[in-house]
């Protein structure tokens, strides 16, 4: 090769790094994963600098056109199983009891790590399912090893006070084995109960990043909890035709955060059921919101 053309080489190498850097910088620190299939979401509206978004959500396109079978079996671009070669169950011993937990990544020293509660009649099986949701949790799973950060899906016994200490040990144990790093807490559906526990416990918002409530029930008393005051990011999904949890009564909680320039972001699937956030929820957008505390 002559010098002429090393030079050369040197340069657009140097010039895709500056790109891709730059791009990074903009949309936040997580990396790209099929954001082709998964962000290309239509908004219909948009309020509050963004922060506000009603998304454009049809069944027969979302659900029917994705899925091979619908809601069994998603269409296998939107999926990568190798994700699967860092997947284990595993049972943690923590503060005096155990907890089955799925784990995707390292169990040390994780770039950030992700816990997600399922709802009522769920398990953790049901947040490493790479194949139902439209394959959205097979995106989450591959955003986070991609970008070096841990997932874990735990089996929650008892959406009481129960499960809630159950969780906050959790979360204890991954901030220790991570040093530190972000930890968020995602909850949906009936898990919302696990959220509105944790976020008044003291001691486990000082370990927490921030929160995501996914179709879950509203809390009008969360600007008074713990984690208010560490104004712990919050980022709000919900359907518009959710039939469990009214759309309005989360909308009205959202815009009392707001009035208080609260780190929140929210995004109403225009149409959407109760069940709709868990596959239509963009985590790469949840994600850089999170980490980037805004």
């Amino acid at each position: 090769m002559s010098t002429d053309h090393f030079i050369v080489r040197v340069f657009l190498v140097a010039v895709s790094l500056i790109v891709a850097t730059d791009a990074v910088g903009r949309d936040g620190p997580i990396r790209p994963f099929k954001d082709d299939l998964f962000s290309r979401q239509g908004v219909i509206e948009s309020r509050d600098d963004g922060a506000f978004q009603i998304i454009d959500y049809i069944e027969e396109r979302d659900i029917n056109d994705r899925d091979e079978e619908p809601e069994r079996r998603v269409k296998s671009p939107y999926v990568d199983t190798r994700v699967r070669r860092f997947q284990v169950n595993e049972t943690l011993q923590l503060a005096g009891t155990r907890l089955d937990v799925a784990r995707v990544g390292p169990d040390e020293n994780a770039a950030f790590t992700v816990i997600f509660i399922h709802g009522r009649g769920g398990d953790r099986r049901l947040g490493v399912n790479d194949l139902t949701f439209g394959g959205n949790f097979n995106r989450l799973k591959n955003l986070a090893v991609l970008n070096g950060g841990t997932y874990y899906a735990p089996s929650i016994k008892s959406f009481d006070p129960n499960g809630a200490a159950d969780v906050a040990a959790l979360i204890r144990h991954v901030f220790e084995l991570s040093k530190g790093r972000p930890v968020i807490l995602a909850c949906a559906s009936m898990g919302g109960f696990i959220c509105q526990s944790v976020s008044r416990d003291k001691e486990a918002v000082r370990y927490l990043k921030g929160l995501v409530m996914m179709g879950g029930p509203p809390d009008p008393g969360f600007l008074t909890t713990p984690a208010a005051r560490l104004k712990l990011p919050v980022y709000l999904a919900h359907g518009s035709a959710d039939k469990v949890y009214a759309a309005s009564d989360q909308i009205a909680l959202y815009q009392k955060m707001a009035a208080k320039k609260y780190p929140v972001q929210f995004r109403l699937y225009n149409t959407g059921g109760h069940g709709t956030p868990i596959r239509m929820c963009d985590w790469r957008d949840i994600l850089n919101f999170i980490l980037m505390g805004r």
